[in-house]
């Protein structure tokens, strides 16, 4: 199981977002900028995450992208699914996959175990969790009046 670009830069710019929800709608190109990934790319990103119902867009001067539900609610499985598809370690017990083997193989069991722990996991964890962990890597800056 290899995680792709688009679902690594899918999930570090959900988080962003969740690290700056209460800023309202956000301008891809601002995300783009704060996470050194191409809007051009972001944009593709986000079609498919708009098209999964995790974030909405809105249009205007104003307008950008928000998530859909408090980041608590979104769970990083449903992020990288909506990104890669079904998250499986091996092919042959991937959601659509057809194995000649399937009633013979004497690992299916395994990998299919083995895929609902990397399942279970990911949805277990939320964009929340994961922005305490930011917050916890990274502390808001200083506020300094002048």
């Amino acid at each position: 199981m290899h995680i792709s670009t688009r679902g690594r830069y899918g999930l570090r710019a959900m988080v962003d977002m969740a690290l700056h929800a209460t800023e309202g709608p956000l301008a891809l190109r601002i995300i783009a900028e704060r996470q050194d990934i191409s809007e051009s790319y972001l944009e593709q990103v986000f079609t498919s995450l708009r098209k999964s119902g995790l974030v909405r867009a809105s249009r205007g001067s104003q307008g950008g992208y928000e998530l859909s539900r408090p980041a608590g609610e979104i769970k990083v499985g449903e992020i990288l699914r909506a990104l890669e598809g079904p998250i499986a370690p091996v092919h042959c017990v991937g959601d659509d996959s057809q194995c000649e083997r399937e009633k013979t193989c004497i690992t299916r069991s395994f990998w299919e175990e083995l895929r609902d722990k990397i399942n279970e996991f990911l949805d277990s964890t939320s964009l929340q969790d994961l922005g305490d962990r930011a917050r916890l890597l990274v502390p808001e800056e200083p506020m300094y009046f002048i």
